[in-house]
This record gives structure tokens, C-alpha cells and sequence, in this order.
């Protein structure tokens, strides 16, 4: 069964711009919040295309074993004129815990909200909550980022 938590934050850039951020230069959210994103580069297609793999390396919690983590993303979804993302875990850590889980970025005039979905991987699986606070302090720090530059 497929279950969602949801974050969302106000925003004072103009909602194209924070969107297209998102789209366009997504593997520069390392630049912007480098205390939890390690790295995260293209390594198939390109950003702003449905198709596009990212593969990340990010420290949330405690990683496996001590170390960081991993996932491999897919861009699933682009819909520009809702301003709506979807972006698919395929592979790392996140997936030992559950089936599936995908982050959706919805974007409007003054809000930006994170929709986490997820399939756990047994009945003892916990909600991925740790996930939700990073997703909003990302909202805050994109919007700040973007009000400067």
C-alpha cells in the first residue's frame, strides 16, 4: 500500500523561477545545502527531460553502516504548465526500507510542496519522517538562493 507525508513552505521568488530551478539545475542543490546533499550528477539524459537519471550521495540521519547514502533518481514526471515534478527512487539505501519512494515537487505563486510517496518494505518499516524536514529546509534554502541570484 502506497502511503504519503507531505511538506510544504511559503516562498517569496516568483514560482517559474523556483520550479525551474527544480527542472533545470537540480544537481546544484549541492551547492545550496551541502550539510545534508554530498553530491549528485547526471548520469543519464539530461536535466529538464523525463528520462533523466541523477545519482545522489547525501548524509540524512545516520547512513548505513556509518557512511553516507546513495540513490539513483529517475525523473518520471515534468509538468510545466502545473509546475510539477516527480522524481523516482531506482536504486540505494532509501529502497532497503521500502519498495518504492518518490518525491514530487508541486510549485505555486508563494508555496512550494513536497509530496513523499512510499511502499514500505515490511509492516516494520518506518515512515521515511526523517525525510520531511530536510524537503522543507530545501524549500527555504532554494527560495533564499534564488532571491539572491
Amino acid at each position: 500500500m502506497v502511503e504519503t507525508l507531505v511538506t510544504s513552505s511559503p516562498i517569496k521568488c516568483p514560482a517559474d523561477k523556483f520550479y525551474n530551478f527544480f527542472k533545470l539545475n537540480l544537481t546544484d542543490i549541492v551547492k545550496i545545502f551541502p550539510a545534508v546533499y554530498n553530491s549528485g550528477e547526471v548520469t543519464e539524459g539530461e536535466l529538464g527531460v523525463v528520462g533523466c537519471i541523477t545519482t545522489w550521495t547525501y548524509t540524512i540521519g545516520i547512513g548505513i553502516g556509518g557512511t553516507g547514502m546513495r540513490m539513483k533518481v529517475l525523473t518520471e514526471v515534468i509538468e510545466d504548465a502545473a509546475k510539477t515534478m516527480k522524481l523516482s527512487a531506482l536504486e540505494g539505501d532509501v529502497l532497503v526500507l521500502y519498495k518504492s519512494f518518490a518525491c514530487t515537487l508541486g510549485v505555486s505563486e508563494g508555496s512550494a510542496k513536497w509530496t513523499i510517496e512510499y511502499e514500505k518494505d515490511t509492516i516494520l518499516s518506518p515512515p521515511p519522517e526523517i525525510y520531511v524536514p530536510v524537503l522543507a529546509t530545501l524549500i527555504t534554502l532554494v527560495d533564499a538562493y534564488l532571491l539572491i541570484n
